[in-house]
């Protein structure tokens, strides 16, 4: 079961502050829509009560930085096996949106506002209309849940269905009521369980992952594929969304490493954990130093280094084989994915893999690694 809090205040005689209960859940869908932080910082809520043609109204609709649907179920009352049916009935019409009527759902949501726009203003990066809605994860908000539900959403992240629950707990304090949330699962394992099978609704285009990892690696502002192929790392930051799935890389691992709307450009293995931005160290010229004090072409989140959720997190790699840019492998059919660590389960990550094993000829660990190569005029 998720973990239930007791919150004490903090003096020479500690007190604990009695548990309490919202005046409605009512309140809770007020909460979130003008605070969407309160589920994560990393979504931005498009819909609120939207007709979903089945008999019902879905209570909060959201998109995550990829443009994958969330949507968001609140208990209201309902017994939690109750709000497990009627979630995942719910993303049996949320699987069939398009673009237009998403943005559709957004309009009648922020009344009349532009979804494309909006969703640049808030994530920094343009909405692919081609991959809006390719994946969707499910998330109930309850104030508790039964053995039997945590069962059933069990069973179904095993098997790749993206379901989540955000349990809370409510406070009375001398400055009013407080709320605190815990998660039944990781929510990195749900935003994985959305994406490795995303983009595809036939059968048989799952398959076993094959146990090599798809990296996607933002070259720009925040950092720079140069430095990542001269000084051996991946980096990802800016939120929990973008740096979490870091975590599932482990020593060892092979990852294939390729910039968005760019290409592949380096297969390598994982040589470490993920390091908070201002303890990684890299080697330079005079010896090793701090990453953020040698590597200042790029920001690195630098504005966020103090923050957990938000600062960059580098993960040390022995690139096997690194291209410049200019000579990344881009080809139609090769698989592709915004999440920064993905566990693909495609048919198309076997076919990308076979391509990229006859592109990049050192990819075999057993063979010695070809170091930093210089661009390519």
């Amino acid at each position: 079961m998720p973990i239930r809090h007791s919150i004490w205040k903090v003096g020479a005689q500690p007190a604990a502050l009695r548990e309490a209960a919202l005046p409605s859940e009512a309140l809770l869908e007020e909460m979130i829509v003008a605070e969407p932080a309160i589920l994560s910082d990393q979504w931005m809520i498009i819909g609120r009560q939207a007709n979903t043609g089945f008999g019902g109204r879905i209570d909060l609709l959201a998109l995550a930085p990829d443009g994958s649907l969330v949507l968001i179920e609140l208990k209201r009352g309902k017994t939690p096996r109750e709000v497990v049916a009627q979630a995942i009935d719910y993303a049996c019409w949320a699987e069939a949106l398009d673009s237009d009527e998403i943005s559709r759902i957004y309009a009648g949501f922020s009344g009349g506002g532009n979804l494309s726009q909006a969703f640049a203003e808030r994530f920094g990066q343009p909405l692919d209309e081609d991959t809006l809605n390719e994946s969707h994860q499910i998330v109930i908000v309850a104030s508790h849940l039964d053995a039997s539900s945590e069962r059933i959403v069990g069973y179904l992240n095993k098997r790749d269905i993206a379901i989540n629950v955000l349990c809370f707990q409510v406070f009375d304090s001398e400055l009013g009521q407080l709320i605190s949330r815990s998660w039944l699962l990781d929510p990195v394992e749900t935003q994985m369980a959305a994406s490795v099978s995303s983009g595809s609704t036939r059968s048989n285009d799952n398959q076993p992952w094959n146990g090599e990892w798809y990296v996607n690696f933002g070259d720009g502002e925040s950092r720079s594929w140069e430095d990542a192929r001269r000084h051996g790392f991946i980096s990802a930051g800016g939120g929990s969304w973008y740096s979490g799935t870091l975590n599932l890389l482990h020593e060892g691992d092979r990852i294939w490493a390729r910039v968005p709307k760019i290409g592949y450009v380096g297969v390598g293995i994982v040589a470490g954990d993920p390091v908070h931005a201002k303890d990684f160290m890299i080697d330079g010229e005079e010896g090793p130093g701090p990453a953020l004090e040698m590597l200042t072409d790029r920001t690195y989140h630098r504005n966020f280094v103090e923050e957990v959720e938000r600062a960059e997190y580098f993960v040390p790699v022995r690139w096997l084989q690194t291209v410049p840019l200019s000579a990344a492998v881009d080809e139609v059919g090769l698989f592709g994915n915004q999440n920064t660590v993905c566990a693909p389960k495609r048919a198309r990550w076997r076919h990308t893999i076979d391509r990229l094993k006859a592109k990049f000829d050192r990819w075999d660990d057993a063979m010695e690694p070809n170091g930093f190569q210089p661009p390519i005029d």
